[in-house]
């Protein structure tokens, strides 16, 4: 692994729209698949966390692809870094055409930061998904005024500065066995640069101010002991057409790796199953 502030080594041949490589990951479907879903994970992580939820939906038939954020884990590009966010957007149009070949309906789940590309890629004038999974969206930061203003100023003029991620093991979930398991991963990033967290302020700013170009049928889950990223911040959802926003009582922000974690992935799958059924798939 190159250090954070390098390149880290190709993990896949498959290249982004602008040559970097993407590591790519693929559960398939056990039995005949009915649906495909591709995963965008959080910051500072990388899409090998998600082998739980990629296993357990590709035994209800589901075919599962994620892949590491530029950036992030295994794929190329300046540690923790993003040049503009447009750049997620393009990675993430360019895979998903990848998988809409396959030719059944299309699911794009995101959790936290990955949830925000995910939401502001279908707000935009891209080719949708049929179906959006949103988890602990984060609509909004809980950070003091003057690092709102300041984001900005050293994006510019010292983009590639490190400031540490504020994420605690205990946050992640109530088991304990997570938030060790994260710290101890060498592909997890713990600090990001400046650039980063400006283009992520700029994100939450411009989605909630697109919620109404929200148009693809969308479940939104959050834990309701998320400290991370506070529930209230998803709110905006509430009465927007097409959505449906779940709060989970006393999960905290990775729902998906609370010792719940498997029933909360059944209600995922059980949700995308009747909305399949609904539009005939």
């Amino acid at each position: 692994m190159a250090a954070l502030d390098g390149e880290a080594a190709p993990g896949s041949p498959w290249p982004a729209p602008d040559g970097t490589p993407l590591h790519l990951r693929h559960w398939p479907a056990t039995g005949d698949p009915w649906a495909t879903v591709l995963i965008v994970h959080g910051i500072g992580e990388h899409s090998g966390r998600y082998e739980r939820t990629g296993r357990l939906m590709a035994e209800a038939g589901l075919d599962v692809h994620a892949f590491d954020l530029r950036g992030h884990g295994l794929s190329g590009g300046r540690r923790v870094y993003v040049r503009r966010w447009g750049d997620f957007l393009d990675d993430l149009e360019a895979r998903l055409g990848q998988v809409r070949q396959e030719g059944r309906p299309l699911v794009l789940f995101g959790h936290s930061m990955g949830a925000l590309i995910a939401l502001t890629y279908v707000c935009a004038d891209r080719p949708a998904p049929d179906f959006l999974v949103l988890s602990a969206l984060p609509l909004d930061a809980r950070t003091p005024a003057w690092q709102r203003l300041l984001a900005p100023v050293l994006g510019r003029v010292a983009p590639t500065l490190l400031v540490a991620n504020p994420i605690s093991g205990e946050q992640l979930s109530r088991d304990p066995a997570v938030g060790i398991a994260y710290f101890a991963d060498p592909l997890v990033q713990p600090r990001s640069t400046v650039r980063l967290g400006a283009e992520l302020f700029r994100a939450m700013k411009r989605a909630r101010s697109e919620l109404g170009r929200l148009h693809v049928p969308t479940l939104a889950i959050h834990g309701g002991a998320d400290t991370l990223v506070p529930t209230a911040v998803s709110e905006p959802l509430v009465g927007v057409a097409g959505v449906e926003r779940r709060v989970l009582p006393n999960l905290r922000h990775e729902t998906l790796n609370e010792p719940e974690g498997p029933e909360v992935v059944a209600a995922i799958v059980e949700w995308l199953r009747a909305h399949v059924r609904a539009v005939g798939g």
